[in-house]
């Protein structure tokens, strides 16, 4: 064929198919010719200006001249796996993509869109994807400056601990679980790293290990953990909380506190503060606490043991309910990285402990005491010792054909709790909770719009010694609450 035609000496334009077709060769179509790493007989770049094709003729590109709208133009191009339609002129990628689609229904087309009206005609037009560069370009700034706060953030708590000596006392919510868990051993493990042994650590906690699971994952990775005092507050020469948004907040420290370090992933809404950390880092974007750690990890560079991995990589799918909750995709990113380091068999010893008689009987009463409201479930268990069988009957009762919400509470001997779980999109439960219980004295309610939780101290309620009464005069008006704010009429019953 004749260099006048437009196409090279080299080109194999005669073969019916080629891999991939670059339709009009502008700054975009140059980039994306570059990406591709693919030799030249694999790729035709089309255009309709002479003078840009003679610049790829001389780097040893196939091109061809081609007005991309003329359906005769199609006659002569090779049939492509993948066609790239570039151009600046969203005309000429509308009919390219149509002829594209029309003659090669197999083709994967990826078209440029001018603007979002245009975007929504190159989908119809039969685009597989569409790119709107300005947008593009946005994504891309804003991921770029998610990752740079990150590195920036995990340099900084490195930097500070490594100044530190002495004693780091790391304190997880009233009643860890394998978010808080991990992410306390995460931060040990940086803190020892980065002191070079010289900050000593502890863990802390003040309420209960009570879920099997939870008592399993601390058994067979051998976590130690200390029950928090005031003569071990007073040894620690710092102080750091994980998975804990603010001192007084799902644990028993004065609001006062001079914490030093705070890392979490709950939202900041409400939280009133006394002192500021030195530290502080809480993305409510994230899934889990152990998620934000385990990018720490990737950002330092540090050696990651299977212990941690496996720590951190159950922490992230407990809090995610297996990666369906509340789960976004760097949190998917984070356990990519762990899973390598982790050991799979201790993961399915962690994840099928033996279930104690009182959770059974907790889910049971549960179970026995529902009550469904257009779709959402309330149930009172009573009085109970184990306060994570709570959340675990609310998990399985969200299960229950009809049921979009499901409340359960009960009382223990030191706080009313409530747990909630929700799949109406309509609905953000953490906000309804925070509302309906605004009004309670000490009431702390939160969370996020699929899982949520609440719980009243009873000091103030201390004269009330019968629990089941004192349950029933708190909770009844507070769902009542509860069920004007979601619009429930207080007469209507759905009990399925």
């Amino acid at each position: 064929m004749a260099e006048t035609d437009g196409v090279s000496p080299l080109s194999l334009i005669q073969k019916k198919k080629i891999k991939y077709v670059i339709l009009g060769c502008g700054s975009i179509g140059y980039n994306v010719l570059e990406e591709l790493h693919e030799p030249d007989e694999n790729i035709l770049v089309v255009d309709y200006d002479e003078k840009r094709l003679d610049d790829l003729r001389d780097h040893r590109h196939q091109v061809m001249l081609g007005d991309i709208t003329d359906d005769a133009f199609y006659d002569t191009m090779p049939e492509p796996e993948v066609a790239f339609v570039l151009s600046s002129n969203k005309d000429a990628n509308l009919a390219g993509v149509m002829h594209i689609r029309s003659r090669y229904p197999a083709a994967n087309i990826i078209a440029r869109s001018a603007d979002h009206f245009s975007s929504d005609q190159l989908a119809d037009a039969g685009a597989d994807v569409v790119l709107y560069p300005q947008q593009v370009v946005a994504k891309s700034a804003v991921n770029h400056m998610v990752n740079l706060i990150a590195a920036r953030n995990a340099q900084k708590l490195f930097s500070l601990l490594e100044s530190w000596t002495g004693t780091l006392g790391i304190i997880t919510h009233k009643n860890p679980d394998p978010d808080a868990i991990s992410s306390a051993i995460a931060l040990s493990v940086i803190a020892e790293e980065a002191s070079k042994g010289k900050l000593k650590t502890r863990i802390l906690y003040e309420g209960n290990i009570g879920h099997q699971e939870n008592r399993a994952f601390v058994n067979l990775l051998e976590i130690k953990m200390e029950r928090l005092t005031p003569e071990i507050l007073a040894e620690c020469d710092y102080t750091a909380l994980v998975d804990c948004v603010a001192p007084g907040m799902n644990n028993d420290l004065p609001s006062d506190s001079n914490i030093n370090i705070i890392i979490d992933h709950h939202s900041t809404e409400g939280v009133e503060r006394v002192h500021m950390p030195d530290f502080m880092d809480i993305r409510s974007d994230a899934g889990a606490t152990a998620s934000i750690f385990a990018q720490y990890l990737q950002e330092l560079y540090l050696p990651l043991d299977t212990k941690l991995a496996t720590a951190l990589f159950y922490g992230i799918r407990a809090d995610t309910h297996e990666f369906q909750r509340n789960v976004s995709p760097q949190d998917l990113h984070n356990a990519a990285f762990l899973l390598p380091y982790a050991d799979r068999q201790l993961l399915e010893l962690v994840m099928a402990p033996s279930i104690s008689l009182e959770t059974i009987e907790v889910i049971g009463a549960a179970i026995q005491n529902r009550e469904i409201r257009q779709g959402y479930l309330f149930t009172n268990v009573g009085y109970i010792r184990n306060r994570d069988a709570v959340p675990q009957a609310a998990d399985l009762l969200l299960n229950l054909e009809g049921v979009t919400t499901s409340l359960v509470y009960g009382i223990t001997d030191t706080a009313i709790i409530l747990s909630a779980r929700n799949k109406d999109i309509r609905l953000h439960v953490g906000d309804v909770l925070k509302e309906a219980f605004a009004d309670i004295p000490g009431a702390s309610a939160g969370g996020h719009a699929t899982m949520a939780a609440m719980s009243i101290p009873l000091q103030a309620f201390s004269l009330v010694k019968d629990k089941d009464e004192l349950l029933a005069m708190i909770i009844d008006s507070v769902l009542a609450n509860f069920m004007k704010l979601v619009g429930i009429a207080e007469d209507e019953d759905d009990e399925v």
